[in-house]
């Protein structure tokens, strides 16, 4: 055993520094066996693939060996959120109670960051559309001048979609760099030089790929020569490393483009003038193709946009726009550094689009086989939204980028999360995150499922597909509602089946809570006040629920969470793997599903003392041989198809039944269990 092996126990174990500083920690088998392993690759500046369940305790079990070890880490995380919880609360409760003094610092993407000569030329601007917006732009510009670290979180009450935050923050594009008079007053240049000089930086998955990805031109490496990295919540990097890794343009940034025109001609003589003409072209233009798009699905491929006449005569339109622009503002570029940046966006928007367009491909030969050519690496596609557009090159494999950087740091890499594993195995997983034969761990959940837990698969529902599915949910899950008084998180595949919910159960005695409502972090705090109440989400709640207690007893999710089939990236990798010979429903459609699944059951038991139903609706669980894959992906929950299990479950009189009392029906049901099985397997 090493000695950071052995300095990592010994820290996390009974009597030691852990146990010995935090009063309400409490050493866990399973938490001593993930940091031995974590403590081991870092040691030899290996790979490690980790799945931990809830409650093992992953976050201790990497944070006391990296504060150990010394070695200079980033620890990227999956949201911001956590992010802020790591960095302001777990971090300093560890590093205070082992005693080591090493450096740490916060580091987010720079539109986490107020800009101040943003700021400064919205100052005056006649964009606000209301007196509210005018009021709270004000309330930045005070909170501006006394903040040391510029972090956006830190004003209270800013939605994350404000128009607001686009004024005031910098991106890529659009940042003046060491041309900005601001330049060493620069929020973001502080928070990196903090994070060059600190010996733990932590960071959430966006900052890291877009590192990766030399998307933060002009800032050089997050840390350089970091020794290790550690992926928390790392079933997510694959599929944001596709968005890092390709390109795009939106409707947005180029309205912002020509609103910056404009704001930057200001103070130079004769350049309004000069632009104000290609900047409405370019807009008109922009709305123009918006328009003409609106008979479009809301999501898909190039060709299918590009096949409508008007969507492709709007795109060559705002082609032309942008060539305009961008020829009106060359010989500005010398008059001041903001026009010069503004001549780079353009040229740069020019160059996407072409290549978006296909402009730039060499126009094939109609003798050339098509078995011949070479399959496309990225697929092209676009997006609708309410008043814009998105369009995107994203690559179908990240698998190689991803390991070239990793070959390339030669750090050690820790990869974790509670959902990595399909049936026990880390192949799936593996293959997307670029792994050849890497070191592997399963941490099961400390927790006592059979006693904590129940499995509800109600009978005769119909199939998901089927009419009437909707109506038939609600009939079966009124009476565990009844049973649980409320208390539930129920998850929807779709927005349509979460409204249709919603509508159906507002005249319970439950106090509803649905998604899109209200800001989501409202939502969960009203859910856990209410005590009785009902959260309603759909697939971008699976994570990031955690609410402890019995305010959360149930969790019901309607159907197995297979992908979209209208994602034309996730098609085009369907078709690759077809054409590979693979099966895409056996290499990619179920793993993916299964984790998903993992996800969403991860929120019902948070806790040592919490107890729970889940409610599985989906039949083709009993039906499909694949519904096996996922039964046996989760944990070892007590299985019934009884309602009146249930509502026995609910009872106050419900206690863990006795070695030698007789078996209840929600483990009597199906055939014997395996040996050593502690539930039945259907």
């Amino acid at each position: 055993m090493s000695d950071l092996v052995h300095a990592s126990r010994e820290a996390l174990s009974e009597g030691g520094a852990l146990a010995s500083h935090l009063d309400a920690f409490v050493p866990r088998p399973a938490q001593l066996h993930l940091t031995e392993a974590i403590a081991d690759a870092l040691q030899q500046r290996d790979l490690l693939l980790a799945e931990a369940g809830t409650g093992t305790g992953k976050t201790f079990a990497y944070l006391v060996p990296v504060l150990l070890s010394g070695l200079r880490t980033i620890i990227s995380t999956g949201t911001r959120a956590l992010q802020d919880q790591l960095y302001h609360r777990d971090l300093p409760r560890v590093r205070q109670a082992l005693g080591v003094g090493l450096r740490s610092a916060l580091l987010k993407g720079r539109a986490n960051y107020l800009c101040r000569y943003r700021l400064q030329q919205a100052r005056g601007e006649p964009r606000f559309s209301s007196p509210e917006q005018a009021a709270q732009f004000q309330r930045i510009l005070a909170w501006s001048g006394r903040s040391e670290f510029g972090d956006i979180a830190e004003l209270e009450g800013l939605a994350d979609d404000s128009p607001l935050l686009p004024m005031v923050t910098s991106t890529v594009d659009n940042c003046l760099g060491t041309d900005c008079p601001f330049w060493d007053d620069c929020f973001v240049v502080r928070a990196r030089q903090r994070a060059q000089a600190a010996d733990v930086v932590v960071v959430n998955h966006h900052l890291l790929l877009a590192d990766l990805a030399l998307k933060q031109d002009g800032f050089g490496e997050l840390l350089p020569g970091a020794q290790a990295f550690v992926i928390d919540e790392a079933h997510q990097l694959p599929e944001l490393a596709a968005q890092f890794f390709g390109e795009g343009f939106g409707m947005r940034p180029w309205q912002e483009l020509g609103r910056d025109c404009l704001a930057e001609a200001r103070g130079v003589g004769g350049a309004q003038s000069a632009l104000q003409e290609p900047v409405d072209q370019l807009q008109q233009a922009l709305l123009a193709l918006r328009s003409a798009m609106e008979g479009l699905p809301p999501r898909g491929t190039q060709w299918r946009a590009l096949a409508m006449p008007q969507v492709r005569d709007g795109f060559d339109t705002v082609m032309a726009g942008l060539v305009t622009l961008e020829q009106a503002l060359q010989p500005l570029r010398e008059a001041a550094a903001g026009l010069d940046a503004c001549h780079a966006r353009a040229r740069e928007a020019v160059s996407r689009l072409q290549r978006w367009l296909g402009d730039d491909e060499p126009t094939l030969d109609f003798d050339t086989d098509p078995a011949e050519t070479p399959s496309a690496a990225d697929v092209l596609w676009y997006e609708l939204t309410p008043r814009g557009f998105r369009c995107q090159r994203t690559p179908m494999d990240v698998s190689g980028p991803l390991r070239e950087h990793r070959e390339r740091s030669r750090a050690a890499w820790i990869f974790t999360s509670a959902t990595l594993t399909v049936g026990g195995g880390f192949d799936h997983i593996a293959t997307r995150l670029g792994l050849d034969d890497p070191h592997t761990l399963v941490q099961p959940s400390p927790f006592n499922w059979p006693e904590q837990a129940l499995c509800y698969l109600p009978e005769g529902l119909p199939d998901p597909a089927a009419r009437g599915f909707g109506t038939a949910l609600i009939q079966t899950l009124r009476p565990v509602l009844q049973a649980s008084q409320g208390r539930a998180f129920l998850l929807f595949a779709s927005h349509r089946a979460l409204r249709e919910a919603a509508e159906a159960l507002r005249d319970g005695p439950w106090p509803l809570f649905v998604q899109g409502e209200a800001p989501r972090a409202t939502l969960l705090q009203r859910f856990r006040e209410s005590g009785n109440g009902v959260l309603l989400g759909s697939a971008s709640f699976r994570e990031g629920v955690d609410v402890v207690g019995e305010a959360l007893s149930v969790v019901m999710i309607d159907k197995l969470p297979f992908a979209a089939p209208d994602d034309p990236v996730y098609e085009a990798r369907l078709e690759a793997i077809r054409s590979q010979g693979g099966n895409p429903f056996r290499d990619e459609q179920l793993p993916q599903a299964v984790i998903a699944l993992k996800q969403g059951v991860g929120r019902l038991i948070r806790s040592e003392s919490d107890r729970g139903v889940l409610v599985l609706c989906d039949p083709r669980l009993l039906n499909r041989g694949y519904g096996r894959v996922f039964l046996e992906s989760l944990p070892p929950f007590r299985r019934t198809r009884s309602l009146a299990d249930v509502q026995a479950f609910f009872t106050p009189q419900w206690l863990p039944v006795a070695d030698d009392a007789p078996v209840p029906a929600a483990v009597a049901a199906g055939p014997e269990p395996a040996p050593g099985a502690t539930f039945p397997l259907f």
